[in-house]
């Protein structure tokens, strides 16, 4: 839990403070017998500091097959300097050096994220057949997919040359290609290899990568045929509360997606970013990793709601699947008020608590009642983050016999998705529209309308109103969404 369990010290076991094998039997049970699917996160760049294999590794010594699973490489500079130059993911060097067993300065291991995440040489063949027989274990025991973390990271240039950072720089993989740790080639054979274990199995079993990689093009090498299913859209999650920003990243995305036969994808929130109906409030309202390369600025949370309630029906109008992150449907702000002896985010310490890192985006969701935890853990039993206590009024509970919450505009929204079949087969074709208005149709029948000015927009002729994300009388008012029935 250095880095909230992506940190694995056992892949085929269940962490004792979440349950045990058991339990999670019970639960793929339960969620099959209603029509659920069970995904399980995959972190296989790195391992945890505590997985049996590294600490083989740290009594073993230089040269033999223990540490040949993870990259340990004597330093530079008669061994006092890193490796190489390049850089974790939470700041700072992506290297540590270790004591030798005889207790002399040693060698040091690469860890792309946190300290405590050793990476994992994925040219050695022992851990490529280990991870064979960890997707098995769980396929075998009836989960439905696999969500692939960090998939970039996992194929490194050989020789472990120099990435060009300079002191002090940040980990932007958005914006590299050619980086000899981050989307290098070799990851792909690692995917194939990994989809061809999953199409072995009956059923429907559905492979997703998390890979923050330039653009949508290098985001289509993830998706090809016999790679992965689908991949997180995090141009489209980043993008600002901009229209013609949000056209270019939807029509990118359509166009790289189609040739490999990819479904595009859009999220709007992730555990890794800020909250949408927080960002969306700000003068700057692009996202970025952790919030980190974000300028600070107050938030208008009332803006930001209306916002994210818009890019709600926006998003799930257009051709596709659509990921929701737990909370976006009750509205959740950013918490952004923590104590600081409350955060765990290794980007706090790693950046020497200048950066808050994730935290306020993966506070534990209020389920029912007036005061915390609201329902998440038994009375009494705080949760590993503090919940605000002005979110009784966001519950779950609070939020289902509102007509007009979050909430439902949510379910309301996936039902008629689900209903309606131009959202299902037909493509997207935008309408001409006034300046600042996103308005496209799907098919002869369906029509979204986005309102992205600061001006009342008519609707006169326009078709029947079906939904709508704020109030809307036959004008969409500024930072408000239609669906209109045009047949």
């Amino acid at each position: 839990m250095a880095d909230g369990g992506y940190d694995v010290s056992d892949y085929c076991a269940i962490d004792p403070r979440f349950g045990t094998l058991d339990d999670a039997d019970a639960l793929l049970a339960e969620a099959h017998a209603a029509g659920l699917r069970v995904i399980v996160d995959l972190v296989a760049n790195h391992t945890s500091r505590e997985h049996p294999w590294f600490a083989a590794a740290l009594a073993a010594g230089p040269g033999s097959p223990e540490r040949n699973r993870y990259f340990f490489r004597d330093g530079r500079g008669g061994g006092s300097l890193p490796p190489n130059d390049w850089i974790s993911a939470f700041g700072g060097p992506a290297w540590t050096r270790i004591p030798e067993p005889d207790g002399r300065p040693g060698q040091w291991y690469l860890h792309l994220f946190a300290p405590a995440q050793p990476d994992l040489d994925w040219d050695e063949p022992a851990v490529q057949e280990a991870f064979d027989g960890i997707l098995r274990f769980w396929l075998d025991r009836g989960v439905d997919g696999l969500r692939v973390d960090a998939a970039p990271a996992m194929a490194k240039e050989s020789g472990l040359p120099d990435a060009g950072h300079l002191p002090g720089a940040l980990f932007e993989s958005r914006s590299w290609v050619g980086n000899p740790h981050w989307d290098v080639e070799g990851v792909h054979d690692i995917l194939r290899r990994w989809r061809a274990i999953g199409d072995a199995y009956d059923g429907e079993r559905v492979f997703v990568t998390e890979a923050v990689v330039r653009g949508p093009e290098r985001l289509s090498r993830y998706v090809r045929p016999d790679e992965m299913h689908t991949s997180f859209n995090f141009d489209y999650l980043t993008a600002p509360w901009e229209p013609r920003h949000l056209r270019r990243v939807i029509d990118e995305s359509i166009a790289a997606l189609e040739p490999v036969g990819a479904p595009p994808t859009w999220v709007l929130s992730s555990h890794d970013e800020t909250r949408h109906a927080t960002r969306f409030g700000r003068a700057h309202t692009a996202g970025a990793f952790g919030g980190a390369a974000v300028p600070p600025s107050p938030t208008d949370r009332g803006l930001g709601l209306r916002r994210a309630r818009a890019a709600a029906l926006l998003t799930l109008a257009l051709p596709g699947s659509a990921y929701l992150y737990q909370g976006e449907e009750l509205g959740l702000p950013e918490v952004e008020d923590l104590p600081d002896e409350a955060l765990q985010d290794p980007t706090w310490e790693r950046s020497g608590h200048r950066v808050r890192g994730r935290d306020g985006c993966r506070v534990p969701l209020p389920w029912e009642g007036a005061e915390p935890p609201f329902g998440f853990t038994a009375d009494g039993v705080r949760p590993w983050l503090p919940q605000p206590p002005e979110w009784a009024g966001l519950t779950a509970a609070a939020q289902r016999t509102d007509p007009g919450s979050t909430l439902n505009l949510y379910r309301d929204a996936l039902r008629i998705r689900r209903g309606t079949a131009a959202l299902h087969a037909e493509p997207l074709t935008w309408v001409d529209t006034a300046e600042d208005v996103l308005a496209f149709d799907r098919g002869p029948g369906f029509r979204c309308v986005v309102n992205l000015s600061t001006e009342t927009v008519d609707l006169d002729g326009q078709g029947r109103m079906v939904l709508a994300s704020g109030s809307c009388d036959g004008a969409l008012p500024p930072d408000t969404a239609v669906w209109l029935a045009t047949g």
